[in-house]
């Protein structure tokens, strides 16, 4: 954690109840808002959170032998007494506060991502290429918010050599707070798309609340963007004076000749034997699908902003997280599991990949969340997508309530079965399927659909 007693008594103010002698034994390893992972060495901090109280779960913390922790003022009454802790007026902010101190003392680049799809399967790719640069400390699976990210910064050690963030956003004023505690030496935001249009009203909206990744970078810094976007570059400008890096994938080498030439960073995707020719170097990935060599340009930039150097041929074997990149192969099926969750553009992205594979095709989707009044108008690009396409039969799962809305834009009735339950799929699934057909498996969060892989045989 490398924050010793005094950083915290300028932080948290004086600590009460502290004994005699007692002091040199307040060396806290960590710091820790969950009593399930949190050890005797940590210094644990009772956050209030919409559906959660850390004061609550105090006595399973003193258990297990904690030294101290940080509650709010009113809840010493939960204490034993003679127990050592601090009292602050918010401890969300005091937590925050921590993170702020523990990155000022930091003297690695951290990188951040924002973007509205491909966030994580980047940073995982990011963190997979530097690692020519020694030990890298990425954000674990969706610590994306102000505790995900706070936690990763103070958990960073003097043996990482960059710290790789990923940053999520739930409205306006989020990604600027984020990139307040960690002021990001390079940024990257992968993409504008509508996932959560619904919460912000408009894409320019979207493309303002990502852009705000800038507000605290570090001015000789870089950002990251794709090329082609002009809302997103043009917005980017308002508030970032500084460079600019734009990266575009083109499908196949023999389109090198026919773009003009300019200071974009180009890559050349070859879906055949999935090899990305970037400069001078090729690059043979272990993702499928022309997003996904997208995704790792991005990280080719980063890398070269970091010094990196690449052989002419090279190899990257990507470990995907849930739900996200999985190809798994069932009994008689390869299924594409990309069940984490949906927008509009990863969905379009996934299927175009689903149409490379031979033999039938099978799309298991959950309905979109998330899209506020559009959520009718991308539902019907993305099943005129579907109608126009060989896909074998499409298992659409919605609520009740919508159904009628959806039905509407199924052209193709044989094509289509929608369901209200997921715990319908598996059955309709497994009776339509034959060996040698491929399933894509995609759909809000909010319908958990990783639970009905292991029973699609």
């Amino acid at each position: 954690m490398d924050l010793s007693f005094l950083d915290l008594k300028d932080v948290l103010g004086d600590i009460k109840n502290l004994g005699e002698g007692e002091i040199d034994s307040l060396n806290f390893k960590n710091i820790s808002i969950d009593s399930r992972t949190c050890l005797k060495n940590d210094l644990f901090i009772a956050i209030k959170g919409k559906n959660f109280d850390g004061h609550s779960f105090l006595p399973e913390v003193l258990n297990k032998g904690v030294k101290s922790v940080v509650i709010k003022e009113g809840m010493e009454k939960l204490l034993p007494d003679n127990f050592s802790y601090w009292v602050v007026d918010d401890t969300l902010e005091a937590f925050q506060k921590l993170t702020l101190l523990k990155r000022k003392k930091l003297s690695i680049p951290v990188v951040a991502i924002t973007g509205s799809v491909g966030k994580t399967t980047t940073k995982e790719m990011i963190g997979e290429v530097l690692k020519k640069l020694g030990k890298i400390k990425l954000s674990n699976a969706n610590f994306n918010n102000e505790i995900g990210v706070g936690l990763t910064i103070l958990a960073t050690d003097r043996e990482d050599k960059v710290l790789v963030l990923e940053m999520g956003m739930r409205g306006l004023g989020q990604i600027e707070n984020l990139s307040k505690y960690s002021k990001p030496d390079i940024a990257v935001i992968t993409n504008i798309g509508t996932a959560h249009i619904g919460l912000l009203g408009s894409k320019k909206n979207i493309t303002y609340a990502k852009c705000e990744i800038s507000k605290f970078l570090n001015p000789k810094g870089v950002v990251i963007i794709p090329a082609n976007d002009l809302l997103l570059e043009e917005t980017l400008r308002e508030s970032w004076k500084g460079r600019i890096i734009k990266v575009e994938l083109l499908n196949i080498e023999n389109q090198k000749e026919s773009f003009k030439k300019d200071d974009n960073l180009r890559g050349f995707y070859n879906a055949s034997n999935k090899t990305i020719l970037i400069e001078e170097n090729i690059f043979e990935i272990s993702f499928e699908g022309f997003h996904n060599a997208s995704n790792f340009l991005f990280a080719y930039a980063v890398a070269k902003e970091l010094g990196i150097d690449f052989e002419s041929f090279n190899k990257f074997d990507f470990v995907s997280l849930g739900g996200r990149n999985k190809i798994l192969k069932s009994i008689k099926t390869t299924i594409y599991d990309e069940s984490y969750n949906a927008s509009p553009e990863s969905v379009k992205a996934c299927i175009k990949n689903l149409l490379e594979k031979p033999r039938n095709k099978f799309f298991i989707f959950g309905s979109m969340q998330e899209l506020g009044g559009e959520s009718e108008k991308f539902h019907k690009e993305i099943f005129n997508l579907i109608n126009n396409s060989d896909i074998e039969k499409c298992l659409f799962i919605c609520d009740k309530k919508n159904e009628k809305i959806y039905t509407n834009y199924l052209k193709d009735k044989k094509k289509f079965l929608v369901l209200n339950n997921i715990k319908d799929v598996p059955k309709e699934i497994n009776k339509s399927t034959k060996k040698g057909d491929s399933i894509l498996i995609k759909g809000s969060r909010y319908w958990q659909l990783e639970k009905i892989i292991e029973l699609i045989n």
